[in-house]
């Protein structure tokens, strides 16, 4: 007997979805499990107060759900690590609307993995489609930091892709930090072990807190520090002490802290994200200023978890040429925009197909200027 055609649901809360249902989708990618992304909605920091409105896209086969998309419609740009306010502007000089958008993220988390939660690529494309149709409802559809097998067959249904560059460090099955060392050049080494001395001579001493060792007076702290990171930048910022201890609560075994005290005080603080496989450097911050203690709490501690654990990569964030120098190479993210108006399609796909070529000869450059010894 024929199956039916599976059924498409357009969802505002995942409370509407068994959470083992959900995360058996996700692939094992703390960032798009149930909890992560509840405790976002819940805790009011991704809502639509604050202008990320979820419409998820649930395919259900009877009463399974064997497909969804973290979709959401926005009223702004804010959070996403993707920019567009070029294309918003030229929208509102000609007078159209380009908000609400349809975006498909993880909010404020510049991390690449699926985007297309399902089994296969039938099963994908269904859901590229059904997005594009909701799509029609508002200016635009943005997919951010798909995987690039996701971004291939976006694609292939019509959406425009888009390239951007990170820095992610590789493990090549280090022993020992000492081993990572040995691969780079000498002044790249010699520079990581100047900047590491130089921070233990100041008396700083670090801890790293895995799970439950997170208790919740560090869970207070790092938020003091996470928001005087955004008041230093003039920003205000997006998460909250209660989001935080939601995460502490219904992901533990994902969660890693790096706290640095100072004459028996916390100083600074560094939270990590991460899986089996890898390890997301997410949000820093301090209390007091420690030449060079940044490089230690968000990368030399991190890639000492990642060389003990024998996590495969550590992805260091947005942004950065600095990371370079300490390991970290340039990937290519990708992106993938439908744009409703026919001309501006026309117009941004030209921008677009530009701005690839830059980023070929900036990832090209970037190469050139590897930290790594040449033999290795």
């Amino acid at each position: 007997m024929k199956e039916d055609a599976p059924s498409l649901k357009v969802i505002d809360t995942l409370r509407a979805v068994e959470p083992l249902a959900w995360n058996a989708l996700a692939d094992g990618h703390p960032f798009l499990r149930h909890e992560f992304l509840n405790a976002l909605h819940e805790t009011g920091c991704a809502c639509e107060s604050t202008g990320w409105s979820p419409r998820y896209l649930t395919l259900w086969q009877g009463a399974s759900l064997v497909g969804a998309m973290p979709l959401y419609a926005k009223d702004h740009s804010y959070g996403e690590y993707v920019f567009d306010w070029a294309w918003a502007d030229a929208y509102h000089r000609y007078g159209l609307p380009y908000y609400p958008k349809l975006l498909c993220a993880v909010p404020f988390s510049p991390v690449t993995g699926p985007r297309l939660l399902a089994r296969d690529g039938t099963t994908r494309a269904l859901l590229v489609r059904a997005a594009l149709r909701l799509g029609t409802g508002a200016s635009s559809l943005h997919v951010l930091f798909p995987t690039e097998l996701e971004a291939r067959e976006m694609e292939a249904a019509g959406l425009m892709l888009r390239r951007a560059v990170q820095f992610h460090w590789e493990n090549r099955g280090y022993a020992s930090f000492e081993q990572f060392l040995s691969d780079l050049a000498s002044v790249k080494r010699k520079k990581i072990r100047q900047e590491r001395r130089r921070v233990q001579e100041t008396g700083v001493r670090l801890r790293r807190l895995v799970g439950g060792e997170i208790g919740d007076e560090n869970w207070s702290f790092f938020t003091r520090c996470y928001n005087s990171t955004y008041r230093a930048h003039h920003s205000t910022p997006y998460l909250s002490l209660e989001f935080f201890r939601r995460l502490g609560e219904s992901l533990p075994e994902h969660l890693m802290m790096v706290l640095a005290d100072l004459d028996g005080k916390p100083v600074a603080s560094a939270l990590n994200i991460f899986s089996p496989g890898a390890l997301y450097g997410r949000y820093w911050g301090s209390v007091a200023h420690v030449p060079l203690l940044h490089f230690e709490a968000c990368y030399y501690q991190a890639l000492e978890f990642c060389i003990e654990r024998g996590i495969r990569t550590f992805e260091g964030g947005a942004q950065g040429e600095h990371k370079l120098a300490r390991g970290f190479m340039p990937t290519q993210t990708w992106s993938a925009h439908w744009l409703r108006h026919p001309e501006f399609s026309d117009a941004v796909e030209k921008f677009l197909a530009r701005e690839s070529k830059g980023i070929e000869r900036y990832v090209d450059e970037l190469n050139e200027r590897s930290p790594f010894r040449a033999e290795s």
